[in-house]
C-alpha cells in the first residue's frame, strides 16, 4: 500500500491560523527584522516569502537590504541597533553572507532572546540541555509534522542522515527530547543502508537528489525528506527517490510541499514566542 503523503502546506496553514488568532488578542504586534546582504536571487525570494508570512499573521516586519560590499562592522552595527529596539522582537540575517563577512560573528551578535533562527550558541546550548528555548525552524517544522499526523516518536528508532548545525544535529536533539532512540549518520558512516534500514523514522538532510533509495528504507518507516535539490531536468526534488520509497513507507513528505512550507511558519511561531517572552520580562 502506498504511503500517506504528509502535506506540509496544510500543516503550515494550520500553524499560521493559530498564530494569527493569538496575535489578534495581543496588545502589541510582534515585529520581525530581516537583513539581507547582496543580490542572491534565491535569498531575495526567501526574504519576500518571510515578509509575506508576517503580513499574513499580522506581524510588523522590516527588511534591510544591504549591498554586497557592506563591511562586517556596518552589519554588526545594524544588528546592535535592532537588538535595542523595543518593537523588534525577532532578528534574522539571511544566509549565505558574502565571503568577507564572518557568519559566526554575525549570528552570535543577535541577542539570544531575539534570535528567531535559533543559531546563537546560547539557544543551541539550551536545546542540548533540553531547556525551553527558541527552536531552529526546519527541525521544529519536522516535529510539528510528526505531531500533526499523530506519528509517535517515543521508543522508536530514529535515523538522521546529515549532521549540519542547521538541520541534522538539532533534528537529532529534538527527536531525542521526544524520547526517540536516535542515530546520526554522515559521509563517514560505514554501511549506511544497513543503518537506515533500522529506522522507524528516517530523516534525510544531505542535499543530494535521489540519495535515499528504496533498499535503504524499512517497510512501514516514516520518511522525512529535507532535501531541496534539482534533478537532471532542473526540476525541484528532494533527497529521497519518492516514487520507489513511497511504495514501501507508511508516511512520506513530498518535495516540494513537505518540510519546506513549515520552515517560515516555524519562524513566525518563534517570533511570536520571542515577543511574548520579551513582553513578560519587561
Amino acid at each position: 500500500m502506498a504511503a500517506i503523503i504528509i502535506d506540509g502546506k496544510v500543516v503550515s496553514a494550520s500553524v499560521r491560523e493559530r498564530i494569527k488568532a493569538e496575535v489578534s488578542e495581543m496588545d502589541i504586534k510582534p515585529g520581525l527584522a530581516v537583513i539581507i546582504v547582496g543580490s542572491d536571487p534565491a535569498s531575495h525570494v526567501y526574504v519576500r516569502n518571510k515578509k509575506r508570512g508576517c503580513e499574513e499573521v499580522g506581524f510588523n516586519s522590516w527588511v534591510y537590504e544591504l549591498p554586497e560590499e557592506t563591511a562586517e562592522d556596518e552589519l554588526l552595527a545594524l544588528i546592535d541597533k535592532l537588538n535595542g529596539e523595543d518593537n523588534v522582537h525577532g532578528i534574522l540575517v539571511q544566509l549565505p553572507l558574502p565571503k568577507h563577512i564572518n557568519e559566526s560573528a554575525v549570528t552570535e551578535r543577535i541577542v539570544p532572546e531575539k534570535d528567531v533562527d535559533a543559531f546563537h550558541a546560547v539557544n543551541a546550548g539550551k536545546i542540548l540541555k533540553g531547556e525551553d528555548t527558541l527552536l531552529p525552524c526546519t527541525p521544529a517544522g519536522i516535529m510539528e509534522l510528526l505531531s500533526h499526523y499523530d506519528i509517535p516518536v517515543r521508543g522508536r528508532r530514529c535515523v538522521v542522515i546529515g549532521r549540519s548545525n542547521i538541520v541534522g544535529k538539532p533534528t537529532a536533539l529534538l527527536l531525542l527530547a521526544a524520547d526517540g532512540t536516535v542515530t546520526v549518520c554522515h559521509s563517514k558512516t560505514n554501511d549506511l543502508p544497513a543503518v537506515t534500514r533500522e529506522a522507524d523514522i528516517l530523516v534525510s538532510a544531505v542535499g543530494i537528489a535521489g540519495f535515499v533509495t528504496a533498499d535503504m528504507v524499512k517497510p512501514g518507516a516514516v520518511v522525512i525528506d529535507v532535501g531541496m535539490n534539482r534533478d537532471k531536468d532542473g526540476k525541484l526534488c528532494g533527497d529521497v527517490d519518492f516514487p520507489a520509497v513511497s511504495d514501501i513507507a507508511s508516511y512520506i513528505t513530498p518535495v516540494p510541499g513537505g518540510v519546506g512550507p513549515m520552515t517560515i511558519s516555524m519562524l513566525l511561531r518563534n517570533t511570536l514566542t520571542a515577543a511574548k517572552n520579551i513582553i513578560k520580562t519587561n
